[in-house]
């Protein structure tokens, strides 16, 4: 056994030395491409499996499947002694990844195919979208040629189908590097619903979205001599005067594609599953093109349908120009019958695989983006130090002076004690709805859980949008998985007020089902109006089920779990005793709400450039990718509600007011509040091509949904580190 296990460590960091070797031949080509780094280490991750299978199993290398993909890298316990090497493996690419990424990257979410000439390749189409409704509707909802062999809906993952999305495939074929123009289909005289609808999409700005190997198609316009771009092409076109409507019935398609030559490397399979994997010599190549763009010019072209009739789909045709006059356009009425067409040409591009969604990550204004996320930044650092430093100070100086003071003196003090010194008998007195606190604080903590697991993964390049509904689908399951950390939060907190375990069943239980009884009622109602437009948005009632499924067997338990642990850690010790009658609170000058409310405009100063990048991306079609920023932005906010709960309620307490619990979760909550307002605000004047009261109230709806769960994690924190700063102060005085 031991030479056995000699051997093996042997043949192990021999392979070490073969991949050290490898990665520094390459690292020019790592500089050029830094996402290609990631592409290595899976090949490498696959071959030391494959090595250590061979010598487990005797297997040869070609024996394993090539469909083997990374989650199947898993060590079972008889393989433990080679699990060290391995981790050094990945460790060491993780350091190279920081080491030669300066800038922000992403994990592709399928890997680089590589098809030969002549190969057809056929797009698929998603949803239709628009800014105007945020109603999504099926790409089929439309009088569109079916593919042959009928349609064929795509396998989607739990964020896709909460996004609305409808993947389906196509009749566009195209053949690899072959440039030509073809016709698909004529359809049958449009009837009246047909028409009305044709002209409510085109009306409502509907975007048809077309898929070709994972790239969105994208689309240029010029407006005041700026050139935007945009994913999908418009169902049709209405002119300013608001005359007929036309419909776009030809498609220009520019495919941007890049040869490949792998030298070492063999490429497996032609679908999207494809891989490449070290080959067992250096001698063999494989070459092909990757596709790397895909660009459309959609054109409205009025077509003979006797002419076209005679044609069969993929009928090859001569080229076609795109008329300039409203007269040459198909327009859209009863009886007409519309032709498609469509035409492709592939260009080579200097563009490699791993960059090919730069082009669509362009964020317009960036360097506003930027210098202002920056400069708020260090505002608001600057202030919140300037706070919190001042507040130190006081607060040490006051406890300094008085532990300077010998016994005689302290007890003549004691007597004439003022500000918050006189609450040392009630500051830890239960608070009201002691129940409820410990409930939102524990879902507090799973929110927040959720949100800062994400934003480090989504940081890290492990949620790209290559890879879609993966953020949504990630969200919820850490969401579920951290019903543990809600259960022993609410618990634990449960057990430090009340002195007791009785009752923790039911407060696991409630923050269980708060938070998500809040979010189903809110989605139940806007999924009814989405049921209503016939939507694609709307959620089945399979997948209501599912995500009962999901809930009941995977959060409830788990928090419920997270309670019992709650209830056998240690209860946190109160440094006072509680007197048994409630000491008064001198009136105010002012209502505490006020202050509470005023505090949370602080922690909104740090987010609310972040929220417009972010609610422009959900509600403008943009792409987010900002996560370094976002993270940033979270830290900082998590420190500035901290700061501010903790000096408001150092501000109660010196007023004599003991009732600090609440007010301590809701100056840092407060922050939602402003958060809501702001999207209001965001929808009246920079919303403005939304329209229509169904979609303003989903608008509203997630807003809302939105705040709340800011609420819930802000207060979380804000109550968190006010508690541990009472507890500190009142630990630090001799006050019996």
């Amino acid at each position: 056994m031991v030479l056995l296990h000699l051997m093996m460590l042997q043949r192990l960091e021999h392979f070490h030395k073969s991949f050290l070797r490898f990665v520094i031949k390459r690292l020019p080509l790592l500089h050029a491409q830094p996402n290609a780094l990631f592409d290595y280490s899976f090949l490498i991750c696959r071959s030391h499996l494959r090595l250590r299978l061979q010598r487990k199993n005797h297997l040869s290398f070609r024996s394993l499947s090539p469909s083997l993909k990374f989650h199947d890298l898993v060590l079972t316990a008889p393989e433990m002694e080679v699990r060290k090497p391995f981790i050094c493996s990945c460790v060491f690419l993780s350091v190279m990844v920081f080491a030669q990424v300066t800038n922000g990257f992403y994990l592709p979410g399928s890997y680089m195919i590589t098809y030969p000439n002549k190969r057809p390749i056929f797009a698929k189409v998603n949803s239709l979208t628009s800014i105007e409704t945020e109603l999504p509707f099926g790409y089929y909802s439309l009088p569109y040629c079916p593919p042959e062999g009928g349609i064929k809906k795509s396998a989607e993952n739990l964020g896709e189908l909460l996004m609305g999305d409808q993947i389906d495939n196509s009749p566009y074929r195209f053949q690899m590097n072959v440039n030509e123009t073809v016709y698909l289909c004529t359809t049958s005289p449009l009837n009246e619903h047909e028409v009305k609808l044709l002209k409510q999409r085109t009306r409502d700005l509907y975007q048809v979205n077309m898929i070709l190997d994972n790239l969105p198609v994208m689309r240029f316009t010029t407006q005041n001599g700026v050139k935007i771009q945009w994913t999908g092409f418009p169902v049709g076109y209405t002119p300013p005067d608001g005359g007929a409507d036309y419909i776009i019935n030809h498609l220009k398609f520019t495919v941007l594609v890049h040869e490949y030559e792998g030298s070492g490397v063999e490429i497996v399979g032609t679908g999207e599953e494809s891989l490449g994997v070290f080959s067992e010599s250096d001698k063999k190549k494989a070459s092909g093109y990757e596709i790397v763009g895909f660009q459309v010019v959609p054109c409205s072209i009025k077509y003979d349908p006797e002419v076209m009739g005679k044609h069969k789909m993929y009928d090859t045709l001569s080229p076609i120009s795109c008329p300039a006059g409203l007269d040459k356009y198909q327009v859209i009425r009863e009886q007409e019958r519309i032709s498609f067409t469509y035409e492709v040409e592939f260009v080579k591009s200097d563009i490699r695989w791993p960059s090919r969604w730069d082009a669509y990550l362009k964020m317009e204004g960036s360097r506003v983006h930027w210098f202002s996320i920056l400069n708020s930044l260090m505002v608001i650092s600057f202030l919140a130090g300037i706070v919190f430093v001042i507040f130190l100070r006081t607060v040490r100086r006051d406890l300094t002076r008085y532990e300077e003071l010998d016994k005689e003196t302290q007890a003549q003090m004691n007597e004439e004690l003022s500000g918050w010194k006189l609450v040392v008998g009630d500051v830890f007195r239960e608070p009201y709805c002691s129940k409820l606190l410990c409930v939102m604080v524990g879902d507090g903590v799973q929110i927040l859980g959720m949100a800062g697991v994400t934003i480090v993964f989504a940081a890290l390049g492990f949620m790209s949008p290559a890879s879609r509904g993966m953020l949504l689908t990630g969200m919820i399951l850490l969401y579920l998985i951290l019903g543990i950390a809600a259960g022993y939060a609410s618990v634990r907190l449960w057990k430090t007020i009340k002195g007791t375990v009785e009752g923790w069943r039911s407060v696991s239980w409630s923050a269980a089902c708060f938070f998500p009884g809040i979010a189903f009622v809110i989605l139940t109602v806007l999924n009814f109006i989405l049921w209503s437009s016939n939507s694609t948005g709307a959620i089945p009632i399979t997948l209501y089920f599912e995500l009962f499924f999901l809930w009941f067997c995977i959060s409830v338990p788990l928090t419920l779990i997270g309670g019992f642990i709650g209830t056998k850690a240690q209860p946190i010790e109160f440094p006072v005793r509680t007197n048994q009658i409630p000491r008064e609170i001198p009136a105010r000058k002012y209502p505490s709400w006020l202050l509470v409310l005023g505090a949370g405009t602080l922690p909104f100063g740090t987010l609310f450039i972040e929220l417009f990048f972010i609610l422009s991306s959900i509600w403008l079609g943009r792409f987010y990718y900002v996560f370094g920023f976002l993270l940033v932005v979270l830290l900082l906010l998590i420190i500035v509600c901290a700061e501010v709960s903790v000096v408001l309620t150092y501000m109660h307490l010196c007023v004599e007011d003991w009732q600090w619990w609440w007010k301590a979760f809701f100056a840092s909550g407060s922050v939602a509040l402003y958060v809501f307002l702001y999207s209001i605000n965001y929808l009246v004047f920079d919303l403005q091509s939304l329209s229509g009261p169904v979609s303003a109230t989903l608008y509203l709806g997630y807003s809302l949904l939105m705040a709340i769960a800011i609420m819930f994690s802000t207060g979380t924190i804000g109550f968190l580190m006010s508690f541990y700063f009472v507890h500190y102060l009142f630990s630090s005085v001799k006050i019996d």
